[in-house]
């Protein structure tokens, strides 16, 4: 049986990305077939610029020198192995037309779609999951 993930990243900080990302990458690696659904904050994980300087929560800056030194890889490398993983990425349409955003202003290999569709990506899934 095909293991199938569906993630939702909702949130922007440094923190939300390496949890989709590593959860994204961890299951795909497993084998399983992934799709996140990127929405309103969660689209600054993979704007062109925006994943490159992604916050950190307030108070938390420590974690910055943690992750160098566990040798943890950056949100882009993370980014391309979802993308050489063949990770599901879909920017909210709706969101974008809030936002005044454009494909163009995400990185490559991203689908755009609506909610809907999103819904029934994730109907089968053995797994969803939100940050």
């Amino acid at each position: 049986m095909a293991k199938k993930v569906a993630i939702i990243a909702a949130n922007g900080s440094l923190f939300d990305a390496y949890k989709v990302f590593n959860v994204a990458t961890a299951a795909a690696a497993s084998d399983a077939e992934v799709g996140i659904f990127f929405t309103f904050e969660g689209l600054n994980l993979i704007h062109k610029e925006g994943h490159k300087n992604l916050p950190l929560p307030e108070g938390k800056e420590h974690f910055q020198e943690g992750f160098k030194r566990a040798n943890v890889p950056p949100i882009e490398e993370l980014l391309s192995m979802a993308n050489e993983l063949n990770v599901k990425l879909i920017a909210c349409q709706m969101t974008m037309d809030v936002m005044s955003l454009e494909k163009d202003a995400f990185v490559e290999g991203i689908e755009v779609a609506g909610a809907a569709t999103f819904i029934d990506y994730g109907m089968d899934a053995n797994i969803t999951l939100t940050f």
